[in-house]
């Protein structure tokens, strides 16, 4: 539950539309378990029902043009301002990678948060994905482009 939670959260930085995209996953899950052909790659089938979930929360927000806003801001492993561990400097860098993150389209984050996060190797992307491996690599090149965009912007506050 935690690392579905994560990874929506992730994606789509956003604490309700991340608890109703993991929601909609094991909904989804427990509809098409019987689609899994082989059971050694759940944790990666699963991934995936979570990467549609947040993809398809993310088009539904988009549509609503509205956002909830969250009545308790609990701190949360994939919330930086809630990591008694980092001294200031590293809260202040992660909060800008954070908002820099949020600037992002979907499908950047989603390959950032996969590769980088998730620790996917290309090919596990590449099959995750259903793209080619160079295609996830141009893909991943262009997010870091953009990413390195934003944090240079973020900075420039």
């Amino acid at each position: 539950m935690d690392a579905v939670y994560r990874l929506t959260h992730a994606i789509l930085g956003d604490e309700a539309d991340a608890r109703d995209a993991a929601q909609d996953t094991f909904v989804t899950a427990w509809r098409k378990i019987r689609e899994v052909r082989d059971p050694e790659r759940f944790d990666a089938w699963l991934q995936r029902v979570a990467v549609n979930a947040a993809r398809q929360t993310y088009r539904a927000r988009r549509r609503r043009g509205v956002r909830e806003i969250a009545m308790s801001r609990m701190p949360i492993a994939t919330d930086p301002a809630g990591d008694a561990r980092l001294d200031p400097a590293q809260r202040a860098d992660a909060l800008a990678l954070d908002a820099a993150l949020r600037t992002l389209p979907i499908e950047q984050r989603e390959i950032l948060v996969l590769h980088h996060l998730e620790d996917l190797s290309t090919d596990d992307l590449a099959d995750r994905l259903s793209i080619p491996p160079g295609t996830v690599k141009s893909r991943l090149f262009t997010a870091r482009k953009a990413l390195q965009a934003a944090l240079d912007g973020e900075a420039s506050r």
